[in-house]
């Protein structure tokens, strides 16, 4: 099967933004009246995007206490994932992307990074020893996926309304200064902050769970192997009841960008970055059906 651009992703993709954007708006009027001046905020967004945008696969790989791997100097493991990424790139048509590992036992992967042409897959040494190397291919085509279909960065900047608001509703009232001077600005903001924080968030699940479907699409046309990554779905999800629970807390904050997320209680399923696996699988099996009978 031939690639195919993603209508739906993409619609959804310039959607989002287009929300997000107008939330940014009424988000920099609110803080304007929260600090007293508008261009010390918009001046502090600015710097903060930038940041973020520039350096969100460092910051990525820094949370996960990852690092790139050259080929030259990778062991024998991570030279195999290296031509893994390498034939895979090449069929996706793709500049091969920096390969990192984080060395952890939890077996996941994710994709980071601001454009095709600078971005990083990262695999843990956990999935590496979880999964064969069919199941693998999948894992890594599935990341490849979301670099060609342009999403990672997409859900890089829409993290950064939803992040800013958070800390201003987890920390603004003690940054408030004096509270008989400027109380009401300060919960004003924070009231809004919380509404922008609820409308991003819901934003950027809504996307996540889309782009993971068509992530599992895009890896399996890639290797022409739905199966494989359909395995590696199974696999993953199945070893994660035996990872400590410390680990699962202190990478969660990455849920959005894992191959599988970290499983969480009722709320946090209902609130998930990703579809259900079950689903995941299903569809897969369905494309494979599909490549038979094409």
């Amino acid at each position: 099967m031939q690639w195919k651009p993603d209508w739906g992703l993409r619609g959804r993709m310039v959607l989002t933004m287009f929300l997000l954007f107008a939330l940014y708006i009424v988000f920099i009027g609110v803080l304007s009246l929260y600090f007293g001046r508008l261009l010390p905020v918009v001046a502090f967004m600015g710097i903060f995007l930038f940041a973020q945008f520039f350096f969100s696969d460092k910051l990525a790989l820094y949370s996960m206490g990852a690092h790139v791997v050259e080929e030259d100097e990778a062991d024998a493991e991570m030279r195999k994932v290296h031509r893994m990424v390498s034939r895979l790139s090449q069929q996706a048509d793709l500049p091969k992307p920096k390969v990192a590992v984080a060395e952890m036992s939890i077996p996941n992967a994710f994709a980071a990074g601001r454009s095709r042409k600078s971005s990083t897959v990262c695999v843990t040494r956990g999935i590496l020893r979880t999964l064969d190397d069919d199941e693998l291919e999948g894992v890594l085509a599935h990341e490849l996926a979301h670099i060609k279909n342009r999403d990672v960065m997409v859900m890089t900047i829409a993290s950064f309304l939803s992040t800013l608001a958070f800390l201003i509703v987890r920390w603004g009232w003690f940054l408030g200064g004096n509270r008989e001077r400027g109380g009401a600005p300060v919960i004003v903001a924070i009231l809004v902050s919380l509404v922008v924080w609820i409308v991003s968030f819901l934003l950027i699940r809504a996307l996540s769970r889309y782009r993971e479907f068509s992530a599992d699409r895009g890896g399996a046309v890639i290797t022409g192997k739905p199966s494989a990554l359909a395995s590696a779905l199974l696999t993953i999800e199945g070893r994660m009841d035996r990872v400590p629970k410390e680990d699962l807390r202190e990478t969660s904050e990455m849920n959005a960008f894992f191959v599988i997320p970290i499983k969480g209680d009722f709320i946090g399923r209902v609130f998930s970055t990703h579809p259900s696996t079950d689903r995941r699988v299903e569809r897969l099996r369905e494309l494979e059906r599909e490549m038979e009978t094409a």
